[in-house]
């Protein structure tokens, strides 16, 4: 069932929109926090209030990273013990203050994701977590090996202050609060911005985030390397917190655990679930293990590995995700990870004119005349193949279409016709040929890059992003064509406008039916400015109704330039719509032409369409 923003949201403009949604709870937080700090006086409370930020900060760090684009750390004890050993070395052996020290353990922190990530990103899922873990371990290894298993700071009595050394406790947890106040309003501006929806898009379906012109790597890079600067400066923090460290301290396996757990426990993807995990858990912990831990070593340990079980069982996704989710439904909202409220809830006139009216029933097509012969050609291709071992996928295909025409591919199952859509779009390299858009090669760009030059793509088993509202979904796509975030949402809602599905724009796409999420991928591809549309299956798994209305909105795009290269098996719908016919089958050109001669040949009807169809064909 379709639920709309209520319309008091609809209206909030975006900046008073954003005071309510973030900045308020987070001055409320650092006032509460202040005062607290202020009245406690026991020197154990103290350094507990001071370990909340500290832990809450390195969670922050690992969320940057982990949380949004869904590449699982277990490494971040190395920027954190980085950015603790640069910060003594600047202090002990050459007399740096660590007001510079720490800015430059930050920096040393984010010089340490770059280096890590470029070659680590080029492995996925299990091998990138296991890789992470190396990186730490080893680390640890090589200080010990220099000879800094332990490593004092000196105390510079003549000018405390000056090396932040304070007789107060509580200026610590002043400090460590300003940290990760600061690393909080980072991650709020990520969250909000183009960098946390790419990484959310590439966390959900990544090659659906590279379809749509986003630079996955570049994205990564840029998420690992701030996640590192946090991480760093908040490790040479807690080194003047403790005035002592080592390795293993800093290194540890434990150290990456917490950077985890916080986040897990709190909210994965969340700027405010590392707060959450660190200000239940920390102090839960710390009490423990000074109450039982003479009776119960490694209690410690016990709690954070029950919490997470605990949590894993009752709240998956973590606090903060539970707890707005019940409060969504209290109040009969359901929208996406992003807020609907931050963009601006205003469709033009024009795009609301341009919107095509669906139809429900079995009408003609809207009119359109096939393009002239002598219509510039907008994709060449010519001689394209790939082979998997002793399987030949492709086998020396070429063809040609002309700008405005509708292309159908058609084959068997096996026949290859996925396989060349992903050549066509960078996905697959191929193994030789040549691929021509618009006089530019473009056979052995990213798919990014295809994308950006003007070729859009859908796929034949859909992929949104379940978790961004439709309206999200599309802002990613069209980032390929802008670099505003303003423009970028006005350019949304005008593809959601052209393909029906403007009142759909603040439900989560996780709950569309098949029609809707096939509308939705064709929206996203739009929202980017194609001269050219790749649709794979655009028709699988509709009923005839809504056949019927997408086949409008395809032909209305082809009606306004838009150059169409489609996919489909429901033959009735694709002689209707195609302008010609090439046809695939085990991975060559089998046939090509207008779709009367082509499902007449007696080739194509023995290779795919059957003699049912060839009666029919006759008829």
């Amino acid at each position: 069932m379709q639920s709309k923003a209520p319309p008091s949201q609809a209206a909030v403009p975006r900046t008073k929109r954003t005071v309510t949604s973030w900045a308020l709870p987070l001055v409320g937080l650092t006032v509460a926090y202040v005062i607290l700090v202020a009245t406690v006086r026991n020197q154990y409370y103290q350094l507990m209030l001071t370990l909340v930020p500290v832990w809450a900060t390195l969670g922050i760090s690992w969320n940057i990273l982990s949380g949004y684009s869904g590449l699982v750390s277990f490494g971040h004890a190395a920027f954190f013990g980085l950015g603790a050993y640069a910060l003594t070395i600047l202090f002990v052996f050459l007399g740096v203050t660590p007001w510079i020290g720490l800015p430059l353990a930050g920096v040393v922190g984010g010089l340490a994701g770059l280096i890590i990530g470029y070659p680590t990103f080029r492995l996925r899922g299990h091998y990138f977590a296991l890789s992470m873990l190396a990186y730490p371990l080893a680390l640890l290894y090589v200080f010990e090996w220099l000879g800094l298993q332990e490593v004092s700071l000196p105390m510079r009595r003549d000018a405390p202050a000056a090396f932040m050394q304070f007789s107060d406790n509580r200026m610590y947890s002043l400090m460590g609060l300003g940290l990760m106040v600061t690393a909080l309003l980072v991650c709020l501006k990520i969250e909000r911005s183009r960098f946390g929806m790419s990484l959310l898009a590439i966390k959900q379906n990544e090659i659906a985030a590279e379809a749509s012109g986003i630079d996955a790597f570049r994205w990564k890079l840029k998420a690992i390397t701030v996640s590192g600067i946090i991480a760093g400066a908040i490790g040479g923090f807690y080194v003047m917190v403790l005035l002592v460290v080592t390795p293993q301290t800093v290194f540890g396996m434990l150290t990456s655990a917490q950077a985890l757990i916080m986040a897990l426990f709190g909210g994965v993807g969340s700027a405010w679930g590392p707060v959450i995990g660190a200000a239940v858990l920390i102090p839960l912990t710390e009490i423990l293990h000074a109450e039982l831990g003479d009776k119960l070593p490694g209690i410690q340990g016990v709690v954070l590995g029950a919490a997470i079980i605990l949590i894993i069982l009752t709240a998956p996704e973590g606090i903060f995700w539970k707890v707005r989710d019940m409060l969504q439904r209290r109040a009969g909202r359901k929208v996406g990870a992003g807020d609907p409220a931050r963009a601006p809830d205003t469709l033009p006139a024009d795009a609301v004119a341009a919107a095509p009216a669906l139809s429900s029933g079995l009408g003609a097509l809207p009119a359109r005349t096939a393009p002239a012969a002598g219509t510039p050609v907008v994709l060449e291709v010519r001689g394209l193949a790939k082979s998997f071992g002793g399987l030949k996928a492709v086998q020396d295909v070429s063809f040609s279409v002309r700008q405005g025409e509708i292309l159908g591919i058609i084959g068997p199952n096996g026949a290859g016709k996925t396989t060349l859509f992903n050549l066509l779009n960078g996905i697959l390299k191929a193994d030789s040929g040549s691929v021509t858009y618009a006089g530019q090669p473009v056979l052995g760009l990213p798919t990014n890059r295809v994308c950006r030059l003007g070729i859009g793509r859908t796929f034949q088993v859909v992929r949104p992003f379940p978790r961004l509202s439709v309206l999200d979904n599309v802002v990613v796509g069209a980032y390929a064509a802008t670099s505003s975030d303003e423009e970028a949402y006005a350019l949304a809602r005008v593809a959601l406008a052209r393909v029906g599905m403007e009142r759909s724009a603040h439900m989560l796409a996780g709950g569309l039916t098949t029609k809707q999420l096939r509308l939705l991928e064709l929206a996203r591809a739009l929202a980017a400015g194609p001269r050219l549309l790749l649709l794979d299956e655009t028709l699988a798994g509709l009923g005839a109704d809504a056949v019927e209305d997408v086949l409008d909105v395809i032909t209305r795009l082809a009606a306004e330039g838009i150059t169409i290269v489609i996919i489909e098996h429901t033959m009735q719908a694709m002689v209707r719509l195609a302008d010609r016919f090439v046809v695939l089958d085990h991975g060559a050109v089998l046939a090509e032409g207008s779709p009367q001669n082509v499902t007449r040949d007696p080739q194509v009807i023995e290779a795919y369409l059957g003699k049912k169809w060839s009666q029919y064909a006759r008829a």
